[in-house]
């Protein structure tokens, strides 16, 4: 089942709203160059989950798992005060996969590029196995 208008409203609120809170408010260290990929909330808005990606090594993603989820009261405050709802949502923060997963089909692509490449210069050189004339005339 879809989102509705409403928590998809919330859900848009809130990524702007941890987005603002990542680029000011928290001063950590350990957090990374971050950037928040997307935020989905929950149908009775009672949890929100939120996607980040991190540029850097795995240590530096590790630090910044640790970071996020010691400045989670933080956020989840401002949350709470941001989008004015009854309810301030609990917040889960999960690494995006979506880097991961471009790079696998830039790979892809680049093998399938490759193999077309060998494919048009065998190409160049062949001849129909028939002939010049593939077509019967009679």
């Amino acid at each position: 089942m879809g989102q509705s208008h409403r928590t998809q409203k919330v859900a848009d609120r809130i990524k702007v709203v941890v987005a603002q809170q990542l680029e000011t408010k928290i001063k950590d260290p350990r957090l990374g160059f971050v950037t928040v990929t997307d935020a989905r909330v929950t149908g009775d808005l009672q949890s929100a989950s939120i996607f980040y990606t991190v540029f850097g090594d795995e240590d530096q993603r590790a630090a910044t798992a640790a970071a996020l989820e010691s400045a989670k009261g933080v956020i989840r405050s401002a949350v709470g005060r941001e989008p004015q709802t009854r309810i301030t949502p609990s917040i889960e923060f999960f690494e995006d996969g979506l880097p991961e997963s471009a790079k696998a089909l830039d790979e892809l692509l680049d093998r399938v590029h490759q193999l077309d490449a060998e494919v048009a210069k065998l190409r160049k050189g062949a001849t129909p196995v028939a002939g010049d004339a593939p077509y019967k005339h009679e």
